[in-house]
């Protein structure tokens, strides 16, 4: 039986000269994340560009990384605001064999927490996998209460939450009263303050090249060495406050490009960094990940 706690690295999507997914490159990422010891890949999530993407190419991502990845626990992001699509991509995921799907909340439309509902139980039960909640309110717009969540959380359709937020009140609030749901923190830069409040695992985007560090920060978190897991967090958020500084998507993408991988850029209308900018991670960051 797959597990669910632990580290699950929310893949970056690499395409290539023509803006086509790499499979090459992605095969590549996976194997080289699964050697940093991830318990799993969270996969077309908003990491991945996914709604930059096709539902075709949303696709051929699922079916990358299933093969590449055959022992590993996958969860697929299926989120659209089409739920036709979001329902078609689901079940193109069951197909290929997934452990489990995730959506973000419906959004733009500023839909009621009934249609909200009504939108994961119905993707739950056509899909058939278990259902991880997605609640990201800086990105979708949904801030979920702990009431709302509950109303997710007592059905047995739904796994857990991937709890993009630093409201760590509601987090421990779910956990204390689902300690059988799994929850997985969102922000890397704060992954230990999740552990802290609970959280299972983390589903995150700069463990695309350093998965590893999040796997010991949880490790000595585990055996109680609270120095050691605060000292490697901190060395995680001198990585993260460059990325902030020159933009996160594009910076994880130049990373990966730095340390070997064909990656490519983000798609437009992402912009492109600069050569300063390049520079920049070159000189702060790469030197840091040299035992990647």
């Amino acid at each position: 039986m797959k597990q669910f706690d632990g580290i699950f690295t929310a893949l970056l999507t690499p395409f290539d000269q023509n803006d086509r997914v790499n499979e090459k490159v992605l095969k590549e990422l996976v194997a080289f994340n699964i050697r940093m010891g991830v318990r799993g890949f969270y996969v077309s999530g908003s990491t991945a560009e996914a709604f930059l993407m096709t539902a075709e190419e949303r696709k051929t991502v699922f079916r990358i990384v299933r093969e590449a990845a055959p022992e590993q626990t996958l969860i697929a992001h299926i989120g659209c605001l089409c739920e036709k699509e979001a329902e078609a991509l689901g079940e193109y995921a069951a197909a290929l064999g997934y452990d489990a799907v995730s959506s973000v909340a419906p959004f733009y439309y500023k839909f009621s927490f009934e249609e909200i509902r009504s939108y994961y139980f119905r993707l739950a039960e056509r899909v058939g996998l278990p259902m991880l909640v997605y609640n990201f309110p800086a990105n979708s717009g949904v801030n979920l209460t702990f009431e709302q969540l509950s109303a997710f959380l007592r059905d047995d359709r739904i796994m857990g939450i991937k709890h993009t937020s630093s409201d760590f009140f509601t987090m421990q609030c779910c956990k204390s009263a689902f300690p059988d749901k799994i929850i997985y923190n969102g922000y890397d830069e704060m992954f230990l303050a999740g552990l802290s409040m609970g959280a299972d695992g983390g589903i995150g985007s700069t463990y695309n090249f350093m998965a590893d560090r999040f796997a010991a920060i949880q490790e000595h978190f585990r055996n109680g060495d609270k120095e050691k897991a605060y000292a490697m967090q901190q060395e995680a958020n001198r990585i993260i406050r460059v990325l902030c500084r020159v933009g996160v998507m594009q910076a994880e993408k130049e990373i990966l490009n730095q340390l070997g991988f064909d990656f490519g850029v983000c798609r437009r209308p992402f912009g492109t960094l600069t050569p300063d900018q390049k520079q920049l991670i070159s000189r702060e960051i790469i030197p840091k990940l040299s035992g990647c």
